[in-house]
């Protein structure tokens, strides 16, 4: 709720005209209310004729008309500070999730994300549309009628004094339980949305392994649990509506009898006063029911609140960056790691104590078991993960310290799997270069990484259309895409992530090719299986549950590290 009314209140200028159109309104409210009894008092007891009551007439309608106008204001500018806030809070969601996209995408579901993003900030919809404009206003007007009630007679506004609290408990017991409710409500929905995105995205896999009809339950399970979490919601909301109803419609009768008796039996109050009263009273008591039925709406949004707050308290390593430029020396870049660590969350894997030197133009290869941290290492030279402990070197100067932009214009990342742009095939090649890159550096660099043959057999050459995420080419031709990238921007190093997986024999000589034309300009860091590709680097890193268990070249691995010596056995098929 404080962080709510903070954003609220941020918004100077809209709570300013939410006010001052609320003191207009209190104004508007008992002037309706004068004119109109002023009217039938003098038609139906002083019998003016109807000419005289004309300019009473005309100001009754420019009366009604303000008070359009300032509920139009009142609505109006509620919307517009629900739209700022929705649209600020997006914006921190966007920006705390771009700062470290890495170690956003492994917290939790993207549907989840998707959720908090559009269901969850558009649930605050209603606080600040609703809620906060009708608090504004009920603080304001029953005040004004109140008082103008008690200058008319005091023996109602004592009435209302004794009746009108009850309204705001209720609310107070309707909140805590419309609270709960709602924050139900919001983590079904969240769970349902996460899970469905997360079948969505695997539905091929699943209909090959025959999961389609379990998951199919899944979904129908998390949609059920979801759909009594918001009829409980609405339960709740009816009860509120009805309890606020019979409270006010109460308390406006004991009102008009009290009224009537003096007015019929006693004759100790003029009819004006009496019709005065009488219709001041409801508009007393339909503000603090329209407040009634926002502050249900308000409570609502504690749910979606609770969830976007605690996505943007949420704590991650964003990577550090600082506003020196590494240092240069002519040479590819030489990179050190001191006693490296990092750890994906308390029950996540880590990395620790990793101390290692990659030298300028050398060819390293990272190897070790599924879940070893070989990946980690990638992210944290790259600049995609900030690490928990030590640091790293890039020529003699920490990474932290250097430039972001700097970083990445001296480096390439080759994943498994490159993404390719909707486009021509020139112009997802020339992502890899700098603005303004010619035909024909393009054409050189797709001759260097093994792919111009292909793309010269193709009816449009490098103007052939490509699909989103590279769709029509094989996985093999994607990464030909990348190295061309690579070959195009001429980077002082370059991080292949297990770039030969899963590809047949004849492209991934292509790409070994490829490869040992990049190291004559570059430092390769690459993380391989492939024991060809072992045995070519000039230093081979080991690392077994998050540590190094050997440094050195292929050969002196054999002799010293019984768990390489294994590893390589297995893959020569040799039986101990």
């Amino acid at each position: 709720m404080k962080e709510l009314n903070q954003l609220a209140k941020e918004q100077r200028a809209s709570t300013m005209t939410l006010y001052g159109a609320s003191l207009l309104m209190g104004g508007v409210v008992v002037g309706q209310a004068y004119l109109l009894v002023s009217i039938v008092n003098a038609i139906f007891i002083e019998k003016l004729a109807f000419q005289e009551i004309l300019p009473m007439l005309g100001a009754l309608l420019v009366i009604l008309t303000g008070r359009a106008f300032l509920t139009y204001v009142n609505g109006r500018t509620g919307i517009g500070m629900a739209a700022t806030v929705k649209r600020d809070l997006r914006k921190r969601l966007l920006t705390k999730w771009a700062k470290n996209p890495l170690q956003a995408s492994i917290q939790g579901q993207s549907g989840q994300k998707v959720s908090t993003m559009m269901d969850a900030v558009d649930g605050l919809d209603g606080y600040y549309s609703q809620y906060i404009p009708q608090r504004i206003q009920t603080t304001i007007v029953p005040l004004i009628l109140l008082i103008t009630i008690f200058t008319e007679h005091v023996y109602t506004g004592l009435i209302m004094v004794v009746t009108a609290p009850f309204i705001p408990l209720f609310m107070a017991i309707i909140g805590v339980m419309t609270k709960k409710k709602s924050e139900k409500q919001m983590d079904k929905l969240t769970a349902f949305s996460g899970r469905f995105l997360d079948t969505l995205q695997g539905l091929t896999t699943l209909k090959l392994l025959g999961r389609g009809a379990r998951q199919k339950d899944g979904i129908k399970s998390s949609s059920l649990d979801f759909r009594e979490a918001t009829m409980e919601v609405l339960k709740t909301a009816f009860l509120s509506s009805l309890m606020l109803e019979f409270i006010s419609m109460l308390s406006i009768g004991l009102i008009a009898l009290e009224v009537g008796l003096r007015l019929v039996v006693f004759e100790s109050i003029p009819f004006f006063t009496a019709f005065f009263v009488l219709v001041l009273a409801p508009e007393f008591y339909q503000s603090l029911k329209e407040l009634g039925h926002a502050f249900h709406t308000g409570r609502g949004s504690m749910g979606a609140a609770k969830k976007v707050m605690e996505e943007l308290q949420e704590k991650d390593q964003p990577v550090k960056w600082g506003e020196r430029k590494p240092i240069s020396n002519g040479n590819p870049s030489t990179i050190e790691l001191c006693n490296l660590g990092f750890s994906y969350g308390e029950k996540g894997y880590a990395l620790q104590g990793v101390n290692a030197v990659f030298p300028s133009r050398g060819q390293v290869a990272i190897v070790g078991q599924s879940g070893a941290g070989k990946t980690t290492i990638l992210h944290l030279i790259g600049g995609l993960l900030n690490p928990s402990e030590g640091d790293l070197l890039i020529n003699g100067v920490s990474r932290s310290e250097c430039v972001e932009r700097d970083w990445f214009d001296q480096m390439s990342y080759i994943s498994q799997n490159p993404y390719l742009f909707s486009g021509t095939i020139a112009e997802n090649i020339a992502v890899g270069g700098r603005v303004g890159v010619t035909r024909e550096e393009i054409e050189s660099a797709a001759e260097k990484a093994g792919i111009s043959e292909m793309i010269s057999g193709l009816q449009k050459g490098y103007d052939t259309p490509v699909g989103e995420a590279g769709r029509g080419l094989s996985g093999g031709e994607k990464q030909r895409i990348a190295i061309a990238r690579a070959f195009l921007k001429g980077p002082s190093l370059i991080l292949f992530d297990e770039p030969t997986t899963g590809l047949d024999l004849v492209t991934e000589q292509i790409l070994q090719s490829s490869m040992e034309e990049l190291t004559k300009e570059a430092t390769v860091i690459t993380v391989a299986h492939r024991l060809h590709t072992i045995r070519k680097a000039d230093s081979i890193l080991l690392l077994d549950k998050g540590r190094v268990a050997g440094i050195g070249t292929h050969e002196e691995l054999m002799r010293s590290a019984p768990h390489y010596r294994e590893m390589v056995n297995v893959q020569q098929g040799v039986k101990r």
